[in-house]
This record gives structure tokens, C-alpha cells and sequence, in this order.
């Protein structure tokens, strides 16, 4: 029964690490989906996952849901939610949870994490407690710890990297599996108010790395951003669009993989005590 569990958990990681990237374990939110995932550089209730130095720029609490489905199947659906509370001397903490899959394999998590700023840049530490169940042959726990910094280089150039599952967390002992370890870094720039260019590498230790670009574009007054991303590793278009009223936020975005189907990502953010 032991070696069956490690054998399907194997098989099943095989698959979930591909390029097709079915589940993120470090990108979250549908503002990051429709920037193709290049959000090393961003700061938002959502960072607390894709780069947790960025919750340090938040001013006031916040929390977030998220949806997402990959592919029109059902069992490559994530939910999640997230939270950010900022203090004025302590630095700012933040809460995640997320489910994955269905019953024949789903995964789930739980993390904390922490980020202060120190001058022009900020720190963030994270640490996540992920389980992974199989039907019928039972459940295994690991705990990734992470970390990333982020900051402003010169004015309107900003500097991201996060580096995800730094302990190599394992699975199980057949072949040494591991929960993926993942690496970016990236830079983004604002030419005008309106407008951000970003571009970012990702680098999974098993695979290849994967080079992102992205442009957003913000209409009526800036309450409405236009998002395109693109990214080589999956030959992936992402499109996306947000919505911003007063102290809720809320986002949309479409990925198209050429050999495989699209997705569709749903992010709704609220932050308490917003400065108007």
C-alpha cells in the first residue's frame, strides 16, 4: 500500500510539474494571470503568495478571493483566499489558504508570512504547510518556506525576486520527489502613470526557465487596466482586465494554451479604511 501511494503521488507530480503548469504553488490572483504571472515586482493582497515582500507596501488591511480553472476541467480548479494586515512599527503579516484538484487528487495549503520595509526596499518570509491527497491510498504534509525582496531601483523602475520552497520540501523518498522549488526575479517600469511594462524569469529547478513579458494600460480616470502577458515556457497569451471602485477591486483574466485549452482566473480584493 506504501509503495502503490508513492507511486501514484509520483506519477501525479510528473504530470502536475509539466509545462502546462496545471497548478501554481507561488502565483495567485487574476491581476497576476492576466500579467502572464510576471508579479515579482507587484505589491496587493496577492503578493503575500507571488512575492511576499510586496505586502509590505500595503497601507491599510485587506483580504481576497480567488477562483481559477484550467483547461474546462474540474478538477484542475483552484480556490483561495488571502489576507494582509499591515501595523505601523511590527511590519506587515499575511494569511493564505488554497484547495486544488478533486477527489480522485487534490492538494491544499496553509501559510503565514511577514514582510517589512527597510528604506526603499522590503523584505518578505513565508512559510506554507501543503497537503497532498490521493484516493484510496492516503494523504502526505510538507512545509516550504520561501522568501523574496522588492524595491524601487530609481524612480518608476522597480526590482523583484522570490525564491519558493528554498528547503526543497520532500514528498517522498522514491526518486527523492520534492515539492518544486522555483526561483524569479523581474523588473517593471512606469513611463507614465498609465502605463506598466514588466518583464520577469521564472526558473523550476527540473525545468527550463520561462521568460515573461506584459504591458497594462489604465482607462476612465484609472479605475479600468487593460493587461496582456506572454509567456515562452507554456506558449501562452494571457489577457486581463480590473475594476476599481473606491475600496474594492475587482479582476478578470483569460489565458490561452495553444496545445492544451484556456483558463479562466476571478480575483475579488477589498481593503478596510482605504485613503480616498
Amino acid at each position: 500500500m506504501k509503495h502503490s501511494f508513492i507511486l501514484v503521488l509520483f506519477l501525479l507530480m510528473l504530470l502536475w510539474q509539466q509545462e502546462t503548469k496545471a497548478q501554481q504553488l507561488c502565483n495567485f490572483g487574476a491581476r497576476a494571470a492576466g500579467m502572464g504571472n510576471a508579479s515579482v515586482t507587484t505589491s496587493d493582497v496577492w503578493a503575500m503568495s507571488n512575492n511576499t515582500a510586496g505586502i509590505a507596501g500595503l497601507k491599510a488591511p485587506a483580504v481576497g478571493v480567488y477562483a481559477e480553472n484550467r483547461f474546462g476541467e474540474s478538477g484542475f480548479t483552484t480556490v483561495a483566499l488571502q489576507a494582509v494586515y499591515p501595523t505601523q512599527q511590527y511590519g506587515t503579516y499575511g494569511f493564505s489558504v488554497s484547495r486544488f484538484g478533486d477527489a480522485l487528487f487534490s492538494q491544499q495549503h496553509v501559510g503565514i508570512g511577514v514582510a517589512h520595509k527597510l528604506g526603499q526596499f522590503s523584505l518578505g518570509a513565508k512559510a506554507d504547510v501543503w497537503q497532498m491527497r490521493v484516493q484510496e491510498y492516503g494523504s502526505q504534509k510538507v512545509v516550504a518556506l520561501s522568501g523574496g525582496v522588492q524595491g524601487e531601483v530609481v524612480p518608476d523602475l522597480y526590482f523583484g525576486a522570490f525564491a519558493y520552497n528554498v528547503n526543497q520540501a520532500r514528498l517522498a523518498s522514491f526518486e527523492d520527489e520534492r515539492l518544486p522549488t522555483t526561483m524569479k526575479a523581474g523588473l517593471s517600469y512606469r513611463p507614465t502613470s498609465r502605463l506598466l511594462l514588466a518583464a520577469e524569469t521564472e526558473k523550476n529547478l527540473d525545468h527550463n526557465a520561462d521568460f515573461k513579458a506584459v504591458a497594462a494600460y489604465a482607462l476612465l480616470q484609472e479605475k479600468l487596466i487593460l493587461r496582456s502577458g506572454f509567456s515562452t515556457l507554456a506558449n501562452s497569451l494571457s489577457f486581463g482586465a480590473g475594476f476599481k471602485a473606491r475600496q474594492l477591486q475587482v479582476d478578470y483574466a483569460f489565458g490561452s494554451y495553444s496545445a492544451i485549452g484556456n483558463s479562466h482566473h476571478l480575483s475579488v480584493a477589498y481593503t478596510l479604511n482605504a485613503d480616498e
